[in-house]
């Protein structure tokens, strides 16, 4: 495959951004688009015409809960808006009782460092967090089957590793949680927006992502899907007024929940960052997100096999099937590549011993074979 299954430079032209840059740090920031920055200035509009329009805008956070459940196959009412996964992580985890032997966390050493913090926080209340190892980029599955068991509450697996972009086998590890009685939650922030993902067939009992990395959003928002039944036995100690059955009673005394997943709603929702979300989530199913988890398998590939060709040590798996569109390369002071890199116009992303390269729908081969040769340029004048 050469070219996409859709119009590459019709999309193209709506990323004002790619005038001038070549943005290939998805795993950490999405490029402003045309429909997110019109969704924002409606937003601003009505704050700025209306003064006040506090229907239009829970109407626009309903729409982007919605949109959100539609991204990953569910209903909207077994979906809950936050603010960042933080937060909804830290809501599930405040659910449970974590005094009964049914008390230990299996997390995966590749999840982002916030979820592994919020599991660790509840070790002063009974929690016990143990973590499956990580080798050479990759999480093997049968690690998962030596440390799950029957007092195991719940299992923290990323779909995808924020470091490598290895890819894990959701439904192998839910699975093996299931078999225990144990839960499995799923922080979904490196995949949703690169493929088709369809969250209730999965077999994960909670899956969480935010919208500024390859859902074209923005910082400030984020959801959080809760398997159907499953919300209404748990009550988390994190809540707010928008988590009750009616928020606008304004009942101060009573505690009372939301029907299914809204029992995780929390405060005043973020209504400019609803509009956003709601407006990349939108383009992105527009465009087919089959379509686009193929053009993005095919940039990941060239990706690898790119630096791989050009002598760069790759972490990680380097089949496709099992990795995200990120690829991940050890250099020596990432931060220092990355500011080197963005001087040549080409934006990546450090997080400790890589850099990272993380192509999107909207990217060319060539945007990758320009990447990759910047990068052997600013690592040869920095070895030499």
């Amino acid at each position: 495959m050469t070219d996409p299954a859709y119009d590459l430079d019709a999309v193209r032209r709506r990323i004002p951004i790619l005038a001038s840059h070549v943005p290939m740090s998805n795993c950490s920031q999405a490029p402003q688009s045309e429909p997110t920055r019109e969704a924002a200035e409606r937003y601003l509009t009505s704050w700025n015409e209306a003064g006040m329009d506090w229907e239009s805008w829970i109407a626009e956070t309903e729409a982007a809960r919605a949109e959100f459940a539609a991204v990953i196959g569910a209903r909207p009412e077994d979906v809950a808006v936050g603010t960042s996964v933080s937060q909804v992580t830290a809501s599930v985890a405040t659910a449970f009782d974590w005094t009964s032997e049914r008390n230990r966390v299996i997390a995966s050493a590749g999840e982002f460092p916030t979820v592994g913090h919020v599991w660790l926080a509840q070790e002063r209340f009974g929690a016990r967090v143990e973590w499956v190892p990580e080798q050479d980029g990759v999480i093997d599955l049968s690690r998962y089957a030596e440390c799950i068991d029957e007092r195991t509450r719940v299992v923290a697996a990323c779909h995808g590793c924020y470091q490598t972009g290895f890819k894990q086998d959701i439904s192998g590890i839910a699975e093996l949680a299931h078999a225990q009685g144990a839960l499995l939650f799923v922080d979904a922030y490196q995949t949703l927006g690169t493929e088709a993902f369809d969250a209730p067939a999965s077999g994960a009992d909670f899956v969480a992502s935010g919208n500024l990395k390859f859902l074209m959003g923005t910082p400030g928002i984020a959801f959080l899907w809760a398997r159907p039944g499953l919300a209404e036995h748990l009550r988390p100690a994190i809540t707010g007024w928008f988590g009750r059955a009616d928020p606008f009673a304004f009942d101060a005394t009573r505690l009372d929940w939301g029907t299914g997943a809204r029992s995780f709603d929390l405060g005043t929702p973020p209504i400019m960052e609803a509009y956003v979300a709601r407006a990349g989530m939108a383009w992105l199913r527009e465009i087919g997100l089959e379509a686009i988890g193929a053009w993005n398998a095919v940039l990941g590939r060239r990706c690898v096999e790119g630096a791989l060709e050009r002598g760069l040590d790759v972490l990680g798996p380097h089949d496709q099937e099992r990795r995200t569109p990120t690829t991940a390369i050890v250099c020596i002071d990432g931060p220092g590549v990355e500011a080197a890199l963005r001087r040549e116009a080409i934006l990546a992303s450090a997080r400790g011993p890589v850099i990272r390269l993380a192509p999107h729908f909207y990217s060319t081969l060539e945007d990758v074979d320009r990447s990759l040769d910047a990068l052997v340029r600013v690592l040869d004048v920095r070895r030499a």
